[in-house]
């Protein structure tokens, strides 16, 4: 693109800077995630190189080998913090866009400076008087191609001979000298150029640095030369658009000024009054906080949440000094969007999550702001001049009322104080060790104490699996039998705990992520993911190869298939409970689950068995749902208000000032969605990826509780394929073929029920002699024995019923060997009771065939006995009546 564009607008200039590199053989690629994928040590995206680092080292490759990106930037954590700034200067954002194009290995420092300088001065039409350069003291390469390119003179190409002009990605790996760009306001203009004493001025601004990689930093300080050189550069859009549209403050920009300009409205302020920094600090929290949420950072105590929850808090407490007195931070969330909705459509697909977790932080804090700085108000009029605020307070307002230490010292430094920071960690580590005291004495097993320690000192794993299956990691801890230990090796199973992981730990009835742990020459294989102490999630597995050790770099990958499996499963458990609940009733609720890669189990209240025609319908209802294919959505709400809108809570869970709240299906007209139920789990991106859903079983587990075990997608097809082919071997053996095979299965049942018919009569006919009993006579005392066989034991007593009407007087024992075990009936005549009790007589065949018991009346008894031992039976009888 050789035009010079006419619209100075910041998208205008983002989409002239992709289209120019892309028309130059750059591969324009989306803005990674804030969250980094691939850096384990970063808490944010704080670069435009960060998501190629890997490329540049090495350890992957891309199907491209030059690039152009427009990369999402947030410093407000960590080494790179510009939170305490900003609102205070004109340059300082936490959020804000970095534009670069990349070579890998491609071009160098030649074509570098002849992009630039094109795009500079031809595409964006800016004077080439007013553009002026640094370089690396020692890079005469890179002075020599500003003359010659850019016909820079002597002059205008500043030498800097510190390390601000060479760039090092860590104590090791590639390095190499920069080049910054400046723009020049001229001399009406406080400052000094690069490298003078006013250099900290406003009249020569940085508008894009070149960084020429062409070193490897060994240790300890030597390099070598890189055999493909490399280009990362990196131009910092709102510092651009501010020299593009004549201004000197970012946030007389376009973009920012009209989020500026929608707090003013919206609260009837001056955007350019008493409280413009105030304005400010919203207007740049309300993008950081947007785009985190987009990117599945939530609020909490911890890691980039807390570090999310301290921006958020800030800019809460500031449109409480321009005069909110009730939630407004989500009501700016339009103007937003609608400024860089187009650029980024993640904040337009997360738009309902985004404003509900902002409005949900600022009612909760709103709450506590008033008592919180009633609390600092009380305490600040006692501190004499130059003191400052104890540490302890600090810590309380921290503790009781949420308030970020950053939050107290910037309402403090609106009054000219200080907060006691020595007194404030003082006053945590206090909290620590009473947290510890009270866990001793808790009761837990001695194997947990590793990861309450873990705790106490890396702080919550940083879960990365609701948007990413795969990041990178840096190993925290390992453990072998229930010992930290300093490695190991292939062979040997452990416990690994990692700063962040995309591995899901067992709760709430959804089992542990399986994956891979990887590193150059290491594979551990991980089989397990548990929840410990809280919020750790610690990964179970075996080293496969080579040897792990804390502090390691390693890429966690979960294993895909299995976890779309099992975020199937998951829900269609959602969509089931709802399903239920229309058909049976809302009496229904969840008792416990388990979401697994083949298959749920879902327990519920129902005080009877659900019926066929129940099931099927539940049944049919789920799959209706499924068909919908209707998006999955999460948002942040407050317990209180996730109920309040028809969600149900998971049975045995608990639940903390926010909890995620997951909807799907179409609601209706009463009713957001078909299912809402508050759940910490993974789930499908939308219904019809659960698959087809089939009920295996519907049982009894116990007073009041009815189990179903269910299947979905893959597995559901392969009960149906496993169905199918089972019904197709039985039409065979029928000789019929599947559509014949019901009836035909129907006759032979009939069939085989008449000839079972036949076969008890011809058996009793055996049994009773044909109507003359064969007996004899042992002591006076009529004796029928009878060893029959195979017959079922059920016939016994209807035998001996007959045999003992045709004997008329007398003892009549019937043994069956049916399946393999003995059984016996004795029946006694009504004459001959006060001699011989049936139960007794009974008891000792059992006896006779190695059993015990048995029981009846005493003119009827039947027992059982492992050895179907007729003789030891009879020998036994006619002892007994020879007595």
């Amino acid at each position: 693109m050789t035009t010079t564009i006419t619209n100075n607008t910041t998208n205008t200039l983002r989409s002239a800077f992709l289209e120019y590199f892309g028309e130059n053989g750059h591969r324009i690629v989306p803005s990674a995630s804030l969250v980094p994928q691939n850096d384990p040590t970063l808490l944010f995206t704080n670069a435009g190189m960060v998501p190629f680092k890997n490329v540049f080292t090495g350890q992957e490759t891309r199907p491209y080998t030059r690039a152009t990106t427009a990369q999402k930037v947030v410093r407000a954590g960590g080494k790179h913090n510009d939170l305490d700034n900003v609102g205070y200067t004109a340059r300082h954002l936490t959020f804000f866009e970095m534009m670069g194009n990349f070579s890998f290995g491609d071009y160098f420092k030649a074509e570098a400076i002849e992009f630039a300088w094109t795009l500079l001065t031809k595409s964006y039409g800016l004077p080439k008087e007013k553009l002026l350069a640094t370089v690396y003291a020692e890079d005469e390469e890179a002075a020599e191609l500003w003359r010659k390119i850019a016909g820079l003179p002597e002059e205008k190409i500043i030498r800097i001979a510190t390390s601000d002009n060479f760039w090092r990605m860590g104590d090791t790996g590639p390095c190499g000298p920069c080049s910054e760009i400046f723009y020049d306001h001229g001399p009406e203009v406080f400052g000094g150029p690069p490298g003078s004493p006013d250099e900290d001025g406003d009249r020569f601004v940085e508008i894009w640095n070149l960084v020429f990689m062409q070193f490897f930093e060994n240790p300890p300080g030597t390099r070598t030369l890189l055999p493909r050189p490399s280009i990362d550069t990196g131009m910092g859009l709102e510092r651009f658009a501010a020299v593009m549209q004549g201004k000197r403050d970012v946030y007389d920009t376009d973009v920012l000024r009209s989020l500026i300009e929608a707090a003013a409205n919206t609260l009837n302020t001056d955007p350019d009054g008493a409280l413009r920094a105030s304005h400010r600090v919203v207007a740049d929290h309300l993008r950081s906080s947007a785009f985190l949420i987009a990117d599945g950072v939530m609020p909490a105590k911890d890691g980039r949440g807390y570090v999310l929850r301290r921006i958020m808090r800030r800019a809460m407490r500031h449109l409480q000094r321009l005069g909110a007195r009730e939630p407004v931070f989500y009501r700016l969330l339009p103007a937003l969007i609608r400024q860089m909705g187009s650029a980024y459509p993640e904040l337009v697909q997360h738009q309902a999550l985004i404003a509900e977790t902002m409005r949900g932080e600022e009612e909760r804090f709103t709450a506590l702001l008033e008592r919180g700085m009633s609390l600092l108000e009380d305490e600040t009029s006692r501190l004499g001049t130059g003191e400052a605020l104890p540490g302890a307070v600090a810590f309380k307002l921290y503790d009781t009322f949420g308030f970020p230490l950053d939050l107290t010292q910037d309402a403090l430094r609106e009054q000219g104080q200080t907060v006691d920071v020595a007194g404030f960690e003082a006053a945590m580590a206090e909290q620590r060790t009473r947290a510890r005291a009270a866990w001793v004495g808790s009761g837990d097993t001695a194997a947990e104490t590793i990861w309450f320690d873990a705790r106490d000192r890396f702080g919550p794993t940083e879960f990365l699996g609701y948007v990413s299956e795969k990041s990178d990691a840096e190993v925290q801890l390992v453990a072998h039998g229930n010992q930290e230990v300093a490695e190991a090796k292939a062979g040997e199973s452990v416990a690994v705990l990692l700063n962040q992981t995309p591995f899901y730990g067992e709760s709430g009835g959804q089992v542990g992520d399986h994956g891979t742990l990887t590193a150059p020459g290491l594979v551990v294989e991980i089989t397990d993911t548990q929840k410990r102490n809280g919020d750790l999630l610690v990964h179970y597995g075996k080293v496969v190869e080579g040897v792990l050790r804390p502090g390691m770099s390693v890429t966690a990958t979960v294993d895909h298939a299995r976890r779309q499996a099992v975020r199937g499963h998951h829900s269609a458990t959602h969509l089931l409970h709802e399903a239920m609940r229309r058909q049976l009733g809302e009496h229904v609720a969840q008792k416990g689950s388990l979401n697994a890669p083949d298959r749920l189990r879902f327990d519920v209240s129902q005080p009877r068995p659900i019926t066929a025609e129940e099931l099927a319908e539940i049944e049919r209802e789920v799959n209706a749902r499924i068909r919908e294919n209707s998006a999955v959505e999460t948002r942040i709400m407050t317990p209180e208000a996730a109920v309040a809108e028809g969600a149900m809570a998971l049975f045995g869970e608990k639940y903390g000032d926010e909890v995620r709240v997951v909807s799907m299906g179409n609601g209706g007209e009463d009713r957001n969605a078909y299912s809402i139920e508050l759940c910490g789990g993974t789930h499908v991106g939308r219904t019809g990826e659960i698959g087809p859903f089939r009920i295996v079983s519907e049982g009894g587990v116990s007073a009041g509780v009815r189990r179903i075990e269910a299947v979905c997608g893959l597995a559901a097809d392969r009960l149906a394929a496993e169905a199918e082919e089972r019904l197709t071997r039985m039409a065979g053996l029928l000789k019929a073929t599947v559509a014949e095979a019901p009836d035909r299965l129907a006759a032979l049942i009939e069939e085989r029920r008449t000839l079972e018919r036949q076969v008890s009569e011809l058996q009793r006919r055996i049994a009773t002699g044909e109507g003359s009993a064969a007996t004899e006579n042992v002591n006076g005392v009529t004796l029928a024995a009878r060893d029959l066989g195979e017959v079922a034991p059920k016939e016994l007593k209807g035998m001996a019923e007959a045999i003992a009407k045709q004997v008329g007087s007398g003892v009549v024992a019937l043994v069956s060997s049916a399946e393999g075990k003995g059984s016996v009936v004795i029946a006694v005549t009504p004459d001959l009771s006060d001699r011989f009790n049936a139960v007794d007589l009974v008891r000792a065949a059992s006896a006779a065939m190695g059993g015990k018991g048995g029981g009846g009346r005493p003119d009827m008894a039947q027992a059982g006995g492992p050895n179907p031992n007729a003789k030891a039976v009879f020998d036994m009888l006619r002892e007994r009546l020879s007595t």
